[in-house]
C-alpha cells in the first residue's frame, strides 16, 4: 500500500472526529463526575489502516484513536497495521464475556459457611430474580461460592448488553443480597455481617482469577505474516522475527511475567481513553498471550493474540462525552451490539503492535525510534 493511498483513506476518516478531537463542547452540567473543573488534554493519533474480520458482519479496515503521550506508539502500530494488511488482515473471534461482583458473607464458624455455601446453587433463581430486576440488561448467569475459613465469597457473573457492567453489576448484587438477607433462611444460615466486594471479582487489579474467566470479553485475533510484508515492512526476516519472539519469551518466563507480550497494554490504554473507557479498568485488561509459530517451508509465521479480560463498552460511562463518542463512531461502536467489536477491534490493534515493536528490536532500530521521535516534539508528523 503506498503512501498516496494511505493518505486518502487517512483524509477520508479525519473529517469525522477532527472537530470533536479539537474542541470540547460538553458543557459542565453534562459532566458527570464530582467537582469537576474541566478538561485534561490528551493528544490523539489514528493508526493504520489495519483490515479486520470477524467471520461474520465485520470486515473492513478501520483507523485506531490512540489518546496518548507517547512518541513512536502511533507509528509503530500504523506500521504493523501496514504488514499484516498486505498479508490479507487480522481476524479475531470473541470467546465469553461476563462480569462480576463477589460479596462476602459471614458465619459464626466454619461449620455454618459450608452450609451456605451447599445452598447457594439453590439461591440462583431467585438471586437472578432480585438482581434482573434493577436493569432491562443485566442478565445472572452464575453464582459460584469460595469458602474461606468462616467466610463465603460468592462470585457473581452477569451479561450485561453493550455496558462495560461495573456499575450495573454492583446495583443488581446489592439488590439481590439486600433481598437475601431480609429473608428466614439467611438467619437460619446464621449470617452475621456481609459486604458488597470482598475483592474475589478483582475490579481494577490484575489477578489469575481473570485469566481463568472473563471480567470484561474474552477474544481472540489471529493473523498470517508472509516474509516479504515482514522484510519490505518490517525490516526484517520472518524468521529473524521469530527468533527474538522466542527469545524474548525466554526472558518472560525468568522475570516471572503475567502474560506473554512486548507491549499490549499502550493499545489498550489509548484506545480506553480515546473511547470513554474506564482507564483504571487497564489494570484486568493488562494481561495478554501472544502466541507465534513458523513454517520453514512458506517462511510464513502464524500469529494469535488472546486477552481474557477485556472490561470494555459501548454506552455509559465516558462515552458519551463528544470525544470519545466520535471515536466509537470512527470504529463503528456506536449501534447495539457493537460491544464486542469494539473489543475485538483492540485486540487487533494490539497485535500489530506488537509485531512492530518486536520488528524494531531485531532490526535495532527501537532505541533510535524513539530517539528520532521523541525528541523532535516540536515538527508536526505524519507517518502516513
Amino acid at each position: 500500500m503506498n503512501a498516496t493511498y494511505r493518505g486518502r483513506e487517512f483524509d477520508a476518516v479525519l473529517p469525522k472526529v477532527q472537530q470533536a478531537y479539537s474542541e470540547f463542547s460538553d458543557s459542565s452540567t453534562k459532566i458527570n463526575i464530582e467537582n469537576a473543573v474541566g478538561f485534561i488534554k490528551v493528544p490523539v493519533g489514528l493508526a493504520g489502516p489495519l483490515r479486520i474480520q470477524d467471520g461474520e458482519s465485520v470486515d473492513d479496515k478501520f483507523f485506531a484513536p490512540l489518546a496518548t503521550v507517547e512518541p513512536t506508539l502511533v507509528a509503530s502500530c500504523s506500521r504493523g497495521c501496514k504488514a499484516l494488511t498486505q498479508c490479507g488482515g487480522v481476524e479475531f473471534h470473541v470467546l465469553s464475556e461476563g462480569m462480576s461482583r463477589a460479596p462476602l458473607f459471614s458465619f459464626p464458624t466454619p461449620k455454618e459457611a459450608v452450609a451456605f455455601a451447599k445452598q447457594v446453587p439453590r439461591l440462583h433463581k431467585q438471586f437472578a430474580a432480585d438482581a434482573e430486576r434493577t436493569s432491562r440488561y443485566a442478565r445472572l448467569q452464575k453464582v459460584t461460592p469460595h469458602v474461606v475459613g468462616s467466610n463465603v465469597h460468592v462470585k457473581f457473573d452477569y451479561y450485561c448488553g453493550d455496558a462495560a457492567g461495573q456499575n450495573m453489576v454492583t446495583i443488581a448484587t446489592q439488590e439481590a443480597c439486600d433481598r437475601f438477607l431480609q429473608t428466614n433462611t439467611a438467619k437460619e444460615l446464621g449470617v452475621c455481617d456481609f459486604i458488597i466486594e470482598g475483592e474475589m471479582a478483582s475490579d481494577k487489579k490484575a489477578s489469575w482469577g481473570n485469566v481463568k474467566e472473563p471480567r470484561g470479553v474474552q477474544v481472540i485475533a489471529w493473523s498470517e505474516l508472509t516474509n516479504a510484508a515482514c522484510e519490505e515492512v518490517l525490516g526484517c526476516s520472518t524468521q529473524r522475527l521469530y527468533n527474538v519472539f522466542m527469545s524474548v519469551r525466554e526472558g518472560q518466563v525468568r522475570n516471572g511475567q503475567l502474560g506473554s507480550n512486548v507491549n499490549t497494554a499502550n493499545v489498550v490504554a489509548a484506545m480506553f481513553i480515546a473511547c470513554g473507557q474506564d482507564a483504571g479498568s487497564v489494570a484486568e485488561a493488562s494481561w495478554s498471550h501472544f502466541t507465534c509459530s513458523y513454517d520453514e517451508e512458506t517462511k510464513k509465521l502464524k500469529l494469535s493474540l488472546f486477552f481474557p479480560s477485556l472490561p470494555v463498552g459501548v454506552v455509559g460511562g465516558g462515552t458519551s462525552y463528544a470525544a470519545q463518542k466520535a471515536s466509537l463512531e470512527l470504529l463503528k461502536c456506536r449501534g447495539p451490539g457493537t460491544k464486542r467489536r469494539l473489543a475485538g477491534l483492540i485486540v487487533a490493534f494490539a497485535l500489530a503492535l506488537d509485531i512492530s515493536t518486536t520488528a524494531a528490536v531485531a532490526t535495532g532500530t527501537f532505541t533510535q525510534s524513539h530517539k528520532r521521535l521523541a525528541r523532535r516534539a516540536t515538527e508536526v508528523r505524519s507517518v502516513l
